[in-house]
């Protein structure tokens, strides 16, 4: 309590700080502090809301169901199994679900719980469906985070051999399916790997389908919300920068306004992550409004001032990244604006940047080039 109460009061850590201060020997501090680590993160999950956490409620179920397991009770084992698959079931979440169904059939194969015949038939039915949803809800997500870093690598297509094989490649790697029957995280992953297929093409038309399907996605899915709170602010954040693409105006401010009112009525889920993103996504679709309109002087005024209050609250949880595509919306703001003092100051905070070369500083910014 001593090290935790010291480090918590210290802006920058000091280990001499800790020495002079604390009864700690030096050889001891690693310890100590691996310790406090784990006690922090058990405290952490224990104030953990189960509701938005609902895989931390499943596991905890699933320890107490081998707790029980290993004492013998066989069947109030089972029945702990049960309550923890009805919460999987109700978020989709068939990666744990299958843990529990083959946990389940190891109990009911090894030990005699008096179950019916019919209950071996169906448990290895369940197990077969979930291993088959598995298996593509893995083939469409790897195809997506594969188009994504193919993008990250390449860019976008720039001639007819680069368009050809894009094709190729996704029409190769997309497994068959019925949209009827595909789950939420399957649908979500579909219009994902589309949305990237058509980005890196440049086709922005389609990408706007894409994009605005994973929206409805998640609209038509109101619980999704509170599972995926990370997707669905992607999801928003691609079909504005889509809509910014095309020159879309109405059909933008439309979307962007939808999107805050949701920020503001708690509809999304706000943890660590989401405020990160909402505060990304908000700003950075406000200059781009202001882009839209050219009316850049407003801008400056009315964004900027703004944006940094908010910045110095989350300074200590932004990376460089983060940091650097907002320098450079604003230096494009005050370019617009016919400030040039200012735009080479923001400009320069990005090209003194150690950790990153002129070519990686490039990579990083594709989608917010105007």
């Amino acid at each position: 309590m001593k090290l935790f109460e010291m480090m918590r009061k210290m802006s920058v850590y000091n280990e001499k700080k800790i020495f002079k201060k604390a009864p700690i020997r030096k050889e001891q501090l690693s310890n100590i502090k691996a310790h406090l680590y784990k006690q922090i993160l058990i405290s952490l999950k224990k104030l953990q809301n189960p509701v938005e956490n609902y895989d931390i409620k499943v596991r905890e179920y699933l320890d107490f169901s081998k707790i029980l397991y290993n004492k013998g009770l066989y069947i109030q084992s089972l029945n702990l199994l049960k309550k923890a698959k009805i919460i999987a079931k109700s978020y989709e979440s068939n990666t744990i679900l299958l843990e529990l169904v083959e946990f389940e059939k190891m109990i009911e194969f090894q030990h005699i719980t008096r179950s019916i015949y019919s209950r071996y038939v169906e448990l290895s039915e369940e197990s077969k469906e979930l291993i088959e949803r598995i298996q593509c809800n893995n083939a469409l997500s790897s195809l997506s985070l594969e188009l994504y870093g193919l993008y990250l690598k390449v860019g976008y297509v720039r001639n007819e051999k680069d368009k050809i094989f894009i094709e190729t490649y996704f029409r190769t790697n997309l497994p068959k399916f019925d949209i009827n029957k595909l789950s939420f995280y399957e649908k979500l992953f579909l219009y994902q790997a589309q949305m990237w297929y058509h980005y890196i093409r440049q086709d922005f038309i389609m990408c706007y389908r894409s994009s605005s399907r994973w929206v409805e996605l998640f609209q038509n899915h109101k619980n999704a919300k509170k599972m995926a709170p990370v997707s669905y602010l992607k999801g928003y954040h691609y079909l504005l920068n889509t809509l910014f693409y095309l020159n879309h105006y109405s059909k933008f401010i439309h979307v962007f306004q939808q999107f805050e009112k949701e920020v503001q009525n708690g509809e999304i889920l706000v943890n660590g992550n989401t405020k990160i993103l909402i505060f990304m996504y908000t700003y950075t679709n406000r200059i781009n409004k202001h882009y839209m309109e050219g009316s850049f002087s407003e801008g400056v005024k009315k964004v900027i001032p703004l944006l940094f209050i908010e910045l110095n609250k989350l300074s200590n949880s932004l990376d460089s990244h983060y940091i650097m595509i907002l320098y450079y919306k604003i230096a494009c703001l005050y370019f617009g604006s016919g400030d040039n003092e200012n735009t080479i100051l923001y400009l320069s905070k990005i090209m003194e940047n150690k950790k990153k070369t002129y070519d990686k500083i490039y990579n990083v910014f594709p989608d917010f080039y105007i």
